[in-house]
């Protein structure tokens, strides 16, 4: 196994079962102390529509993406639907995203919310500010299928199934910044192209 995959233990049950890596390992493998991660397995909620919300808080400050949500869940701002966006009726509250298609799918928001407050707490144990944190990564992935069964007409049977997703979550600091070398500050004299020209032929 690499040496720079990060594995995290999965409790299922009350017992430790399997070691999982995450998508975005080989972010916090290069300085762990730095990143809070939080994963959700086999959510019961719908894929498609978690992944839209993931997308519309990914690179959001932390407590930024708290208001959001809590006021897609009161219906004062929308989900934009960028992606999975069939059959999806408009509303004027995804102007401000510049779109038309949104909804407020609050059974993924609150999913959402739930794994943000768990990296909150992991950031809080590694001593990370809280106010500068945000979200460095939100990756949502389809699981496998739960499988029903619905009874149709004359006697037929349809499948009834469910999409249930894997998510997970890297909050962050923002990196300090480096100040500028002055020397690059001072931009070398360009050479112009009736220079390079005299210059060749006298060669």
């Amino acid at each position: 196994m690499p040496s720079n995959s990060l594995l995290f233990p999965v409790h299922q049950k009350g017992r430790l079962t399997e070691m999982v890596r995450y998508a975005s390992s080989h972010l916090v493998a290069s300085n762990p102390e730095k990143f809070a991660t939080a994963r959700g397995e086999y959510v019961r909620t719908h894929f498609k529509n978690t992944r839209e919300v993931a997308a519309a808080v990914s690179g959001m400050n932390l407590k930024k993406a708290y208001t959001y949500l809590g006021n897609v869940v009161e219906k004062k701002q929308c989900i934009p639907f960028r992606r999975f966006d069939g059959s999806i009726g408009r509303t004027g509250q995804a102007k401000e995203f510049k779109t038309t298609k949104g909804r407020w799918p609050v059974k993924s928001v609150g999913y959402i919310l739930r794994l943000l407050k768990n990296a909150e707490s992991n950031a809080d144990a590694k001593d990370l500010a809280g106010d500068d944190l945000f979200i460095k990564n939100i990756v949502v992935q389809q699981a496998p299928k739960t499988r029903r069964r619905t009874y149709r007409a004359h006697g037929r049977i349809n499948p009834y199934q469910g999409h249930p997703c894997h998510i997970e979550i890297i909050l962050s600091t923002p990196a300090s910044e480096v100040a500028r070398a002055k020397d690059l500050d001072v931009a070398a004299p360009r050479a112009s192209k009736k220079g390079k020209t005299i210059a060749a032929i006298e060669a």
